[in-house]
């Protein structure tokens, strides 16, 4: 990431504001939060308009913590996801795994989930709300034709529809403009030092005035990242290939696998199309639709961590039997209208989504690991297909006063319906044969191979209303008060069958499939409240503090209920307290402070927290199965800090850094926290380890900064030279509450990346060259299963098979790009 696009995180270090003027009004008298400001209008040339109090401020005069990054920067320095800007927000943690894995986003230590067991998700982890323009909907959007993105830390509930747990991420498209017909095209090309092709990203934006009152804007964008993981031990022929073949043995490696090159690819196709009416200044009707898809052939991970596998696996190498493609697509259809009534501004926003994925993956590991011996089957692979269809409507109506006098109001209502369905598939082609014919089971065998199969439905419904009422109590001091009432209702349906279990023995046809669905549910509903105030004690030095509370709901998890008794043959269930999991509820307190100096040419921020966890949601597993589940813990807490230091000692050069640290730990004892096994054996010797207080939670490192700088060097054409460096570092992080378990502890790590920008006499291109983690340094961000699980099995011939659950996902080798915008019509 450029370190310009950086400074743009620090509002007004180049401002034109007299230290005389009066802080900015934040009561009733202060500007709508219109989001077709311009990201320096009114602010100055490095300060940027930001509207996520729902009235348009600066990042430095809005009395919360927030940051925002604008468009500009994104485009110039080649930003296209949240992970990127995240590195340098503190307090805010995105762990990169790699496109195939679904990455929590995390909020001042606020998850309790083991890092890498996102599968291609659609939630963000859940503690956080995210909102692509007025519309709730988590996406991992391409950052491309972005007006800005802005973060917001802590509970959001008092002035957005969606609850947030741990805070808000809100992506501002570019809207349409009436008054020019531009095109922005912008391009690249990069590759790894590890990967074998070229990757390229390329795209174009037009907006088209199509009468003084209605303007469309559209933009297209591709992504072919050719990846740089290989797999070298694929099988050729499932169930049919020996997946464990002699590997000290070329003839017998080359007999039953290959090798899969840069099998990490991600392939999106993104765009938007947006009509934007406005037949009076008093309102403003515009109709967006958005689409991504998102194609990826496997994990950006490394099995280097295994010790016991017979032959040496490199850093870029998975040791995975199957490659495992992923497909994620996206809709959504908004409409968003603003009307000025005078004394209040009105705003509807309105969105239809549509999210579907398809995936496979290896499930051989998992299979073994339940010991019913499926490794005796010596071509033994397993997989699992799997498909999540979701559709979700949602309607936020909301009134901002507008009107003279010390007190302001915000007042909003929010309704949101969301359907899914999906299933998971397990196919182990040839086992049956195996288990008829060798190990002489009844029969019939299974064609479609068909192991286990779960499917399962649900209908979620939510009602809020919520509101913030604040009084100017002096010109300089405000106080601000909010709550929110909030309702939810949730059903569900889940079914189980192990169709080729009950085929072999003989109690059921080759293709029957049973499904007994089991429904359940749950709702709540509750208050929450926020109480927010600040001073300016100088124009350009405010102190703030906050106390507010947030909310996350509970579900299914989606896996049949264990029968009462539980046989004892083969089964995967849930017992009763693994059926569902509740709400969980953080209370936030927070005070900050945000200075500037030397005529805004010195700026730093500083905020210090505490925030209570109730009940909070972590991951586990079942006894029966394995499965993958969520219970809920006992109490936790974070503490923290974040600071901010950003300086622009000469016209020419710019310096930022942050710093942040991040304490979360439980306050009680959590029984049956971490799940884990003790070698040699699996499921058989599963115990669940108690979280204690005063135990780390995983997800996030305890300390982390980063270092910018920016040097620009004008010539006397107009065209201007920046030279950038960007550093990252953080600390380790721990992978279960507490490291326990005996799971894998993420080392920490520093990257360096550098930049050389040339721009235009009129701004109007720009052309880079960039190389990150200039070092080439190895870093590891998440990890899947524990060392205890690499274990070595035997076949019913004697034969060795090493099973692999056991690896960690990197970041990238060294990267090589150039990069080039260029606009016509401006």
């Amino acid at each position: 990431m450029g370190t310009a696009a950086m400074l743009a995180l620090v509002a007004g270090n180049a401002s034109a504001k007299s230290p005389d003027d009066a802080p900015p009004a934040t009561g009733a008298t202060a500007a709508q939060a219109s989001e077709d400001a311009p990201a320096s209008a009114q602010a100055g040339d490095n300060e940027i308009v930001v509207t996520a109090t729902r009235r348009q401020s600066t990042v430095q005069d809005a009395p919360i913590n927030i940051a925002a990054i604008g468009g500009d920067q994104l485009e110039t320095q080649g930003i296209t996801n949240l992970r990127e800007v995240t590195q340098s927000v503190p307090g805010i943690y995105i762990p990169d795994t790699g496109a195939r894995n679904g990455a929590p986003i995390v909020f001042r230590g606020l998850n309790a989930d083991p890092l890498g067991s996102g599968d291609g998700n659609n939630s963000g982890g859940g503690t956080v709300a995210t909102y692509v323009g007025e519309i709730p909907l988590y996406i991992d959007l391409r950052l491309n034709d972005m007006q800005r993105v802005e973060f917001l830390a802590g509970p959001q509930g008092t002035l957005y529809g969606a609850g947030t747990l741990g805070g808000a991420v809100r992506y501002i498209p570019n809207r349409p403009k009436f008054d020019a017909t531009t095109v922005d095209v912008r391009g690249g090309v990069y590759g790894y030092s590890h990967g074998s092709d070229i990757s390229y990203d390329a795209g174009a934006t037009i907006n088209l005035p199509l009468s003084p009152t209605l303007a469309f804007r559209g933009s297209f964008d591709r992504l072919n990242d050719t990846g740089f993981i290989d797999q070298p031990y694929v099988v050729n022929e499932i169930g049919v290939s020996n997946p464990d073949p002699n590997f000290t043995d070329p003839a017998s490696v080359s007999a039953n696998t290959h090798r899969v090159k840069d099998v990490n690819t991600d392939k999106v196709w993104s765009g938007r199309a947006a009509l934007r009416w406005q037949p009076v200044d008093a309102l403003d009707v515009n109709l967006t639709y958005y689409f991504q898809q998102e194609d990826t052939n496997g994990r950006q991970a490394s099995s280097q961590v295994v010790s016991d596998f017979p032959v040496p696996v490199g850093k870029y190498e998975n040791l995975k039997r199957v490659t495992e493609p992923n497909r994620r697509i996206n809709h959504l259809l908004a409409l968003e209208v603003s009307a000025d009534l005078g004394f209040a501004e009105l705003t509807s926003a309105t969105g239809r989504s549509w999210f579907k994925d398809f995936g496979h993956r290896d499930q051989t590991d998992l299979l073994i690991g339940l010991e019913y011996s499926y490794e005796a089957f010596p071509n033994f692979t397993a997989f699992t297909t799997e498909q999540d269809h979701e559709e979700t409507f949602t309607q936020e109506v909301r009134l901002v006063s507008q009107t003279e006098g010390p007190f302001s109001w915000i007042i909003g209502g929010f309704y949101n319906k969301r359907d899914s369905d999906g299933y998971s598939k397990e196919f182990t082609p040839h086992y049956s044969e195996y288990l008829v014919n060798d190990v002489g089971f009844p029969g019939p065998t299974r064609p479609d191979n068909l192991e286990y199969y779960s499917v399962g439905n649900s209908s979620l419904k939510e009602l809020a209303g919520y509101g913030e009422l604040s009084y100017q109590i002096t010109p300089n001091w405000q106080f601000t008060a909010g709550g929110r009432y909030y309702h939810y209702d949730l059903k569900t349906n889940q079914a189980v069958d192990i169709p080729l279990f009950d085929t072999v023995t003989g109690g059921r046809g080759p293709n029957d499939v049973v499904l007994d669905y089991v429904p359940g549910g749950q709702k709540d509903s509750g208050f929450l409240y926020k109480f927010n105030t600040s001073w300016h004690f100088t124009p350009d030095a405010m102190v703030y503090a906050t106390v507010s509370e947030g909310y996350r709901i509970g579900n299914s998890n989606g896996v049949a209920p264990c029968p009462d008794p539980l046989p004892t043959n083969q089964i995967v269930c849930a017992l009763p307290n693994e059926v569902a999991y509740n709400p969980d509820k953080t209370k936030n307190y927070e005070i900050g402070v945000k200075t500037q100096w030397l005529d805004r040419k010195l700026t730093f921020n500083a905020a210090v927290y505490h925030i209570d966890w109730s009940d909070p949601q972590v991951s586990s597993a079942t006894q029966n199965g394995l499965q993958p589940i969520t219970i809920n813990g006992s109490g936790a807490r974070s503490n923290g800090m974040e600071l901010l230091l950003a300086a622009r000692p000469t016209p020419q050069l710019s310096l930022r850094a942050t710093y942040a640290y991040t304490d979360p730990q439980l306050t009680d004892v959590s029984p049956n926290l971490v799940p884990y096994i003790t070698p040699p054996g699996f499921q058989s010797t599963l115990t669940y380890a108690d979280g204690e207080p005063g135990d780390r939670l995983p997800g996030s490192p305890k300390h982390s900064g980063t270092f910018h700088a920016d040097y620009s060097i004008p010539f006397s054409g107009g065209e201007q030279l920046v030279l950038g460096y960007s550093f990252y570092g953080q600390s380790n992080v721990f992978t279960t509450t507490g490291a326990r378990g005996n799971s894998y502890t993420l080392p920490g790590f520093t990257r360096s990346d550098i930049s050389a920008r040339l721009t235009g006499s009129d701004r109007d291109w720009s052309l880079t060259l960039y190389v990150n983690n200039v070092f080439n340094q190895f870093s590891q961000t998440g990890v899947a299963g524990s060392p205890n699980y690499n274990q070595t099995v035997y076949d019913d011939q004697g034969g060795a098979h090493y099973v692999r659950t056991f690896y960690t996902y990197v970041l990238p080798p060294r990267q090589f790009g150039v990069r080039f915008t260029k606009s016509f019509g401006k």
